[in-house]
């Protein structure tokens, strides 16, 4: 009898099964945003003020920010008037050694970056805010960050700064 019963209602079962878990999806998704009450957002340029200047590493770095906004959340991309609002300086780019040999050569050294975000939501006052983020890249000191080398250093850096960003902006983690 009950399964007779089950049977005939398992159409309608999985019907409610799956709206359910569809709607679940707009509250909260893989990226760990939530829902956002926002529609827009903009990257503003930002400036490059490290004392230790490296060309176009302001733009890269905006660029990068905007590619993973845009691929983790379904905000729209705006140049003036979004719901929120990146912008900031990078404020440190240095090379330092970190490890020395036994005749007081740097064995390794590390590229170390550091940028100041500020975060304006429109429609939530409260969750904006002014906050430093910085990685680095070690690498042997017999080599030279050059080129590619240096290209993919900062990539790999940016990739953890963005990341930060967006955690402490949107995933609120």
């Amino acid at each position: 009898m009950i399964y007779k019963i089950l049977k005939k209602y398992q159409p309608l079962a999985l019907i409610l099964f799956f709206s359910l878990l569809l709607n679940s999806c707009s509250v909260y998704n893989f990226t760990g945003t939530g829902k956002i009450d926002a529609v827009s957002f903009q990257v503003n340029n930002f400036l490059n003020n490290a004392t230790l200047v490296e060309p176009g590493i302001e733009r890269t770095f905006t660029v990068a920010l905007q590619d993973l906004i845009q691929n983790q959340t379904v905000l729209t991309l705006t140049n003036t008037n979004a719901d929120l609002v990146y912008e900031g300086e990078i404020t440190e780019y240095r090379i330092s050694p970190m490890t020395a040999t036994a005749d007081q050569t740097a064995a390794q050294n590390r590229l170390y970056i550091s940028i100041r975000v500020r975060f304006t939501n429109k429609n939530k006052p409260e969750d904006d805010f002014e906050q430093s983020f910085s990685h680095f890249y070690d690498y042997p000191a017999n080599e030279q960050l050059i080129g590619a080398r240096l290209n993919g250093a900062i990539d790999e850096i940016y990739e953890r700064i963005t990341q930060d960003v967006f955690n402490a902006s949107l995933a609120k983690w």
